[in-house]
């Protein structure tokens, strides 16, 4: 399930400026044609546009359902942007975003910068790599990239082979910093909640079952010495956007949204986990690492279907300054998943498996436990 859901998403059948908006966007990018019924004001969203959009967003990592919500439209528009169309800084108020923005993060960590995560936003990591390129290159220092930045980078080859060394720095950081859990900070997020029930089986609703699941995870969580905090409690219904400043002000160490899922098919079921990605290479190496170890340990605790590990670029994980994973567990929409899920035990063993993927996170290969081993030591 996407976040496309703040605006009235545009959809087959709707006409409009909005609807020639998109076309607009759509065109700029090679994925429609030219459609003589737009400069008429009669913009249609028809099955050319839905196909486009599908195309779209299977490409950028969104949910892939034809409508054009917030999120896809915030893509669309990211998307026109190329390196050198425009002047690039950092806002803190309005953070610039797009396409050219991610180039020059991409091109700055080829040549060794640490420009921050890879996320297409402008933010301070991104002005601090832009501005020490700046000051070894000769070039006013002032965090601008203009003409001459351009030409600069332009002009320079590769210099960093065999991995970007920030991400590298990343997943070696986590275990270095050692394999205790004492003082780290962890934001359990559970989807929906108060007006918004997400998805309904009878009186069981997704809202709930997560937040029991939250509430079970905080428990394993700070018994190993962590400190944990909930976006929410049963009555609050936070936006993408609240819950992911929420981790970043409690700078936290690891950020794990819950959810559960919903299919018309009858053979929709099973565990799914999501990581920030763009599926072209740029990724967060730690979400990736601890979007599989969550995912694995449910699976081998629980015996649910492993539906695996995806790179998407919702918000949710995009916006957090820390490694963020989306955990799906299960489908409230099958019979054996909803039975499971109804389940307090097995509710139990998930929290468990929460636990043994964020330890198994922080240890170092030699004494990494196989799956499904891990039990927190009782305390004397």
């Amino acid at each position: 399930m996407g976040t496309d859901s703040r605006m009235q998403p545009l959809r087959p059948g709707d006409r409009g400026p909005a609807v020639a908006d998109v076309h607009a966007a759509l065109r700029t990018l090679g994925l429609l044609l030219a459609d003589g019924d737009d400069a008429l004001g009669q913009a249609v969203y028809d099955a050319a546009t839905e196909l486009a959009v599908r195309h779209f967003q299977q490409v950028r990592g969104l949910s892939v359902d034809g409508r054009v919500g917030e999120e896809t439209y915030r893509a669309l528009s990211e998307a026109r942007w190329k390196l050198g169309d425009r002047l690039l800084h950092h806002d803190p108020e309005r953070p610039t975003r797009g396409d050219d923005v991610t180039s020059l993060q991409e091109r700055l960590h080829e040549l060794g910068y640490d420009a921050g995560p890879v996320d297409g936003v402008f933010g301070p990591e991104t002005e601090v790599g832009l501005r020490a390129f700046q000051r070894d290159y000769g070039l006013t220092a002032d965090g601008t990239c203009g003409p001459a930045t351009l030409r600069a980078l332009r002009q320079l080859g590769r210099k960093v082979t065999g991995g970007r060394p920030q991400l590298l720095r990343q997943s070696a950081h986590f275990v270095e910093s050692g394999p205790h859990l004492i003082g780290r900070r962890i934001v359990v997020d559970p989807g929906h909640g108060g007006p918004d029930p997400g998805f309904t089986a009878g009186e069981t609703t997704e809202a709930d079952l997560v937040l029991d699941l939250a509430y079970r995870i905080e428990g394993r969580l700070a018994a190993a010495g962590a400190t944990v905090y909930l976006t929410r409690g049963r009555y609050q219904a936070p936006t993408p956007t609240e819950r992911t400043a929420f981790a970043n002000d409690a700078h936290a160490d690891l950020f794990l949204s819950l959810h559960l899922d919903a299919h018309g098919s009858e053979h929709a079921r099973g565990v799914a986990s999501y990581y920030y990605g763009t599926g072209s290479g740029a990724s967060s190496t730690v979400g990736e690492q601890f979007a599989g170890l969550v995912r694995r340990e449910m699976v081998a605790r629980t015996g649910m279907l492993d539906l695996g590990s995806h790179a998407k670029t919702w918000d949710l994980l995009r916006a957090t300054r820390m490694p963020a994973v989306r955990l799906d567990c299960g489908y409230l929409s099958h019979p054996v998943d909803r039975l499971l899920l109804l389940d307090a035990r097995l509710r139990s063993t998930v929290a468990s498996a929460v636990l043994a993927a964020v330890q198994r996170l922080f240890l170092p290969a030699e004494a990494d436990p196989p799956t499904g081993t891990f039990v927190l030591p009782r305390a004397r």
